[in-house]
């Protein structure tokens, strides 16, 4: 593993391989035992989009890890200003030991991989949130013990998530339900890799892709730079909510998932986000942990 760009670059072994790294480093920082695997190392964090929990773990983690962070605002770069990405991947690689790039387009990141010498891990693109679901595998796997054989649900738009989400799960040998309306399917690859797994199932009734499920996830209708479509888009996804309606078909123990921001009565009604609330502020905690397992492998 030279870099983290997506899930489709992961085999199954190097994703339960980070999960065991980021439990173990997990369970170091709760007992306050040493573990500076990147000391002298230097993250550099470019930020096209706005960030809550990418920039503060990523920053947290680097110095936990005994490293630094360096944030750099894509307008205050000259990548910003029309410097090519190529540009930018060889002169950063002179200066510092890895790249956190979060963005729009995923050619950017494949394209800072290409032409830097340094590892890349993608903090989010338009196509691809791989960091999310480790983190998001970390946690039901703290809860139920095992990924294999589980169920796992997703409500909603077939974005970022849905793909990272499909991949993954499949991957570590979870069933695997989508429900998305039509017209807002996940990308022509995801679909390709997940056609050839009978447990994948992708339906346009939020009730049939839940029935049985371990766990559900969904995420906002309109995510950054689709707002001008927000209106459309409450539309297109009425329906596709987790509520009491679609918990009552899921197993009675099933986790619920989201990796926020929430918009409460929207993708997910505030009583079932709050009955959750104890697993979603897990899995926002594991972002810190399943990053620091990443950066430990790729810069390490």
């Amino acid at each position: 593993m030279k870099h983290l760009l997506k899930m489709l670059d992961l085999s199954t072994e190097e994703i339960i391989d980070i999960l065991n790294l980021a439990d173990q480093l997990k369970y170091e920082q709760k007992h306050g035992i040493p573990h500076n695997h990147l000391k002298g190392k230097t993250l550099g964090m470019i930020f096209q989009k706005a960030s809550t929990r990418t920039r503060v773990s990523f920053e947290t983690g680097m110095y936990q890890l005994g490293g630094y962070a360096l944030f750099l605002s894509a307008n205050e770069m000259q990548i910003g200003r029309g410097e090519p990405v190529q540009d930018t991947a060889r002169v950063l690689s002179r200066y510092i030991d890895g790249i956190m790039i979060r963005t729009f387009e995923q050619k950017e990141v494949e394209d800072l991989a290409e032409f830097g010498n340094i590892p890349v891990i993608n903090g989010l693109t338009d196509l691809s949130h791989p960091c999310q679901v480790l983190a998001d595998l970390m946690t039901v796997r703290e809860y139920k013990n095992k990924l294999d054989g589980l169920k796992m649900c997703y409500i909603g738009d077939g974005n970022n998530m849905a793909n990272s989400l499909t991949v993954g799960c499949l991957k570590v040998g979870m069933n695997v339900s989508l429900a998305c309306p039509e017209g807002y399917y996940p990308s022509k690859a995801t679909l390709e890799f997940a056609k050839q797994f009978p447990n994948f199932k992708l339906v346009n009734n939020p009730k049939e892709a839940a029935a049985d499920a371990d766990v559900l996830f969904t995420d906002v209708w309109a995510s950054m730079g689709q707002e001008g479509e927000a209106e459309k888009r409450r539309i297109a996804f009425k329906g596709y909510q987790i509520n009491d309606e679609i918990m009552s078909v899921a197993k009675s123990d099933a986790m619920v998932m989201h990796c926020l921001p929430a918009h409460r009565e929207e993708e997910i009604t505030a009583k079932v986000f709050e009955n959750h609330a104890a697993e979603i502020f897990d899995e926002a905690e594991n972002r810190l942990h399943a990053q620091k397992a990443v950066m430990v492998k790729l810069m390490g």
